[in-house]
């Protein structure tokens, strides 16, 4: 998917929400528990009651490694479904991932050539070796941690370079050099959103992917006061907002009644 094919399905559906399917098993609903794939039969309800709001999806590969073999067969269930049934849609491998250049190339391999992800997070502490290999798969994205927003990313992100520039800063500085806006985009948290404006001074172009809204106390209208750009330029996340707002037989409808709600406060600024 390239950035004018993401920018066209974020004007028809008039929404730019990416859903998280976090999908704890832990977590799932009663009427799930006992079925041989119960995070698949999850995520395939959610997706059904939400693809009509989301313009891309983010599995976030913790929850599915951890239940081993057993994960990795329904991460990929959700995947064969989203290609066969929702194509249009961009999916995201949150994985995080950051090695040198040899291991990178291996993982790019895995999650570009045999899981067929669009894009995949990446953490760029290792530098330009960490993120290159994934830039030579022409229409696949690389998803950069900037500005997380989680509580501990004042530990290393934001702290002051002899420049007097925050290291968060340099990453994307830095970053936007390796590829461009067709390929990389940047992860900024929801819960710092007066950091959205001044990073969008110096990276005017590139789409972030915003998590942080919802659950963790962002807004859509803060994100996109200050976030947004000519062609949207956001990719809001919110995850447990969504999947977990009910755990009854109704989960999936109440799931979708909330990315609608979602899609509905996007909607006056595509």
């Amino acid at each position: 998917m390239n950035y004018q094919q993401l920018y066209e399905q974020i004007k028809a559906k008039k929404s730019f929400l990416c859903v998280g399917l976090d999908s704890d098993p832990k977590l799932l609903p009663e009427c799930l528990k006992g079925v041989q794939y119960p995070i698949y039969e999850f995520n395939k309800a959610i997706i059904d009651k939400t693809a009509q709001y989301a313009v891309a999806y983010k599995p976030n590969l913790a929850f599915y490694e951890a239940e081993g073999v057993a994960g990795w067969i329904q991460l990929e269930m959700t995947l064969k479904y989203l290609n066969e049934n929702y194509s249009e849609i961009m999916v995201i491998a949150d994985a995080k991932r950051g090695d040198i250049g040899n291991t990178a190339s291996r993982y790019a391999r895995a999650f570009f050539e045999k899981m067929n992800f669009d894009a995949v997070t990446l953490a760029p502490y290792m530098g330009s070796d960490s993120v290159k290999p994934f830039l030579e798969y022409e229409g696949k994205w690389s998803v950069v941690l900037a500005l997380t927003s989680n509580k501990s990313a004042n530990d290393f992100e934001q702290l002051q370079l002899e420049s007097g520039e925050p290291l968060y800063k340099k990453v994307i500085c830095e970053a936007m050099t390796w590829g461009s806006k067709d390929n990389t985009m940047f992860v900024v948290g929801a819960t710092r959103p007066e950091k959205l404006a001044e990073i969008r001074e110096y990276c005017p172009d590139h789409f972030f992917l915003v998590p942080g809204v919802g659950a963790q106390g962002g807004t859509v209208e803060e994100v996109a006061k200050y976030g947004l750009n000519s062609h949207c330029g956001l990719l809001v996340n919110s995850s447990r907002g969504i999947i977990f707002a009910d755990s009854s037989e109704n989960f999936a409808v109440v799931a979708g009644e909330k990315a609608r709600e979602l899609a509905e406060q996007m909607a006056p600024y595509v």
